[in-house]
């Protein structure tokens, strides 16, 4: 009986030894990465420091989009009514280029 005691002991301890192991690689990795994803989302704040869209760029979307949840938003040449958000948005934006106000460039 005495044996079996101690040889259960024995993998116990083993078993234990193991899986503080396991858990303390696991922080080390876990604690590499969050540290290089810190450093990957500071660099990211610090190129966007400046806003891409003037205020009043946002408040021309909003009313084409209120004019289209009105249904009263027509496309450009065939002046069809639109009832795509993203169609809203980009009338919004290109009366904003239009009129001036800061707004990226539009992709091609």
């Amino acid at each position: 009986m005495a044996t079996k005691k101690a040889s259960k002991k024995a993998t116990k301890k083993a078993a234990r030894k193991a899986t503080k192991k396991s858990v303390k690689k696991a922080a080390k990795k876990s604690t590499t990465r969050k540290s290089a994803a810190k450093k990957a989302t500071k660099k990211a704040a610090k190129k966007s420091s400046t806003r891409k869209y003037s205020p009043s760029a946002g408040k021309n979307v909003e009313t084409e989009m209120r004019a289209m949840k009105a249904g009263k938003l027509k496309s450009g040449r065939s002046g069809k009514k639109v009832t795509s958000r993203k169609q809203a948005i980009a009338i919004g934006l290109s009366k904003a280029r239009k009129a001036g106000k800061k707004v990226p460039k539009k992709r091609s």
